[in-house]
């Protein structure tokens, strides 16, 4: 009975320990079972003990398949602290498509130690035997049967139907209930209406209050001057001011009958702006007044006639 249980004992450990090695590092192996059929899958679990403040674990070199069996999947090396000791785990999904008795070797794990020599410690190795599913060959082979086709009818739709129905009555409820409750938008309130001339005039007297030729700034004055004039003639008068010199400019003022009557006032402006800004000659005091004073009468002079009709009153 002893002896029973001893080997039982010694059995038991063989499939289930590890191997021992010197110093604090040891390592060992499980499988969760001995026998699987072809393409059933065994799981072996390793287990690595280390002492890390003596030395460190260098994890073992472990190959996609041996032996006729294959390394279908790696688990992550998961880490647990007890004590002054740290145990490295990971499991190893293995599978075998041959049938036979397989061979798991031992796993060999190197601890390199602070001091002294390296060495080294091992897991136990496994036999896995792999079968082949069984057949009864008393029995005679069986052909494969086709396609049966089953004949079906409306109430086999009957919850599918159920469903549109309800939905399309769910989505005619929503559509009338957001068109009877929908909030008409406020109107957005609209401001004055500024004309072509008041908005002009504003950038004048804006460029008349910041003083430039007052402040020797007489050429800068000149061309903001004129940019806004030029750009009131391209609005108001349809035409590419901002692309024509002075002479290109009043030369077209001669021809457009709308600004022949305004030719003598722009030459003024224009004139004046360019011995300014090009021939860097002083315009008086009272020229620069006088350019701007001639801006505003252009372009209030320039307004469109507009002309009331009167109303027929009925009897």
């Amino acid at each position: 009975m002893k002896k029973a249980l001893f080997g039982l004992w010694i059995l038991i450990f063989g499939i289930s320990t590890a191997s021992f090695a010197q110093g604090d590092a040891k390592a060992g192996a499980r499988m969760d079972a001995t026998r699987i059929t072809v393409g059933d899958q065994a799981r072996l679990f390793i287990e690595v003990q280390n002492n890390p403040s003596t030395g460190r674990v260098q994890w073992a070199a472990i190959p996609d398949s041996f032996n006729n069996l294959e390394v279908v999947e790696r688990g992550k090396i998961d880490t647990l602290k007890q004590g002054g000791f740290v145990t490295y785990k990971q499991r190893l999904v293995i599978t075998g498509f041959d049938s036979g008795m397989f061979k798991v070797p031992s796993f060999t794990f190197s601890i390199i130690p602070n001091s002294g020599a390296a060495y080294t410690v091992q897991t136990d190795s496994f036999n896995l035997l792999v079968q082949t599913i069984a057949v009864d060959t008393t029995k005679g082979f069986k052909g494969i049967k086709g396609i049966v086709y089953v004949k079906s009818n409306w109430k086999d739709y009957i919850w599918y139907i159920v469903g549109a129905v309800l939905f399309l009555l769910l989505a005619v409820f929503v559509v009338i209930y957001f068109l009877k409750n929908k909030k008409v938008a406020a109107p957005v309130p609209q401001g004055p209406v500024i004309s072509l001339q008041d908005k002009t005039l504003h950038l004048l007297e804006e460029l008349e209050a910041r003083q430039l030729w007052q402040k020797n700034q007489v050429k800068l004055y000149y061309v903001e001057l004129t940019d806004i004039v030029r750009n009131y003639i391209e609005q108001r008068f349809h035409t590419p001011a901002m692309e024509l010199t002075t002479d290109e400019l009043l030369y077209k003022a001669q021809l457009l009958k709308d600004l022949q009557p305004y030719q003598g006032v722009l030459s003024v402006i224009l004139t004046t702006a360019d011995l300014a800004k090009f021939a860097k000659a002083q315009p008086l005091p009272t020229e620069h007044t006088d350019a701007m004073e001639k801006a505003k009468e252009f372009v209030n002079s320039s307004r469109p006639v507009i002309i009331d009709l009167p109303t027929e009153k009925t009897t």
